[in-house]
């Protein structure tokens, strides 16, 4: 049930530090060009702009640490019972890299970078327009002094969480699918026709779309949502929120949503 979780902690660490940094840099920077536009200097970002930013933020962050995330896939598929087995982070990084060759560690990147446009991007301009909203609306007293509670807040972060996750979720499945691409153990766990357990093949990201759903149908492009939406949407909550409170804790900056 741990499987590849080092890696995912390895992982998330610079990741979500790329992500917040880079989403507040290309904030500031959409922000100022749209304000040099408009020739309006009060303007502020729009939802789509938020979008925007997001998504620069999800494809930086994605691409710096992708290795780790190929890895931690390879990590969480393995069993027992499969010839090759990956001792580790470092162990599974050398061995792909020694017999499948560097290129082997973006395996996968193109529809990852697809789906964490609209995942990333989704969850900003969300979770920001959500705030915006109730703060100037103020709905059922959920505001005060111009401000959300932290209960008001995680909402705010699992709507977002959520409508990302769905939006981006079928990239995701063919991203895993194509990780697999190259390792020779990968049979025993997925198949390239859905049925028979002939070596994994894919040519790209459209292949792995059209053979996925020939052979098992539209549904197999969500296989795991459910799961997968019971870690992320409150993981996206908590990030959010917490990356908001220790910046007020360290007082540093304003929070991304000011």
């Amino acid at each position: 049930m741990f499987k590849g979780n080092g890696t995912n902690c390895a992982r998330i660490i610079p990741n979500s530090a790329v992500k917040f940094f880079s989403y507040e840099e290309a904030s500031k920077q959409i922000l100022y060009l749209y304000r040099q536009h408009s020739g309006n200097e009060d303007a502020q970002l729009t939802p789509v702009l938020r979008l925007g930013a997001g998504a620069c933020a999800g494809i930086i962050a994605m691409s710096a640490t992708y290795p780790m995330d190929m890895v931690r896939g390879r990590l969480t598929v393995q069993t027992e019972k499969s010839p090759r087995q990956y001792r580790g982070i470092f162990h599974a990084l050398s061995t792909v890299l020694r017999e499948e060759g560097p290129r082997a560690l973006y395996k996968g990147w193109l529809p990852s970078v697809i789906g964490v446009v609209p995942y990333v991007g989704l969850n900003f301009a969300v979770y920001e327009s959500l705030k915006d909203w109730l703060i100037k609306s103020k709905p059922f007293g959920l505001v005060e002094d111009s401000e959300l509670g932290v209960m008001t807040r995680l909402a705010c972060g699992a709507a977002a969480g959520t409508v990302g996750q769905t939006v981006a979720y079928p990239l995701d499945v063919i991203r895993r699918r194509m990780q697999m691409v190259g390792w020779k153990d990968a049979a025993s766990v997925v198949t390239g026709d859905g049925k028979s357990k002939a070596p994994l093949e894919y040519t790209g990201m459209v292949d792995a779309f059209r053979k996925t759903v020939r052979y098992e149908g539209i549904g197999a492009l969500y296989k795991g949502l459910v799961p997968n939406s019971v870690k992320v949407v409150p993981s996206i909550a908590i990030a959010f929120v917490t990356y908001e409170l220790v910046k007020d804790v360290l007082g540093v900056e304003l929070r991304i949503s000011d």
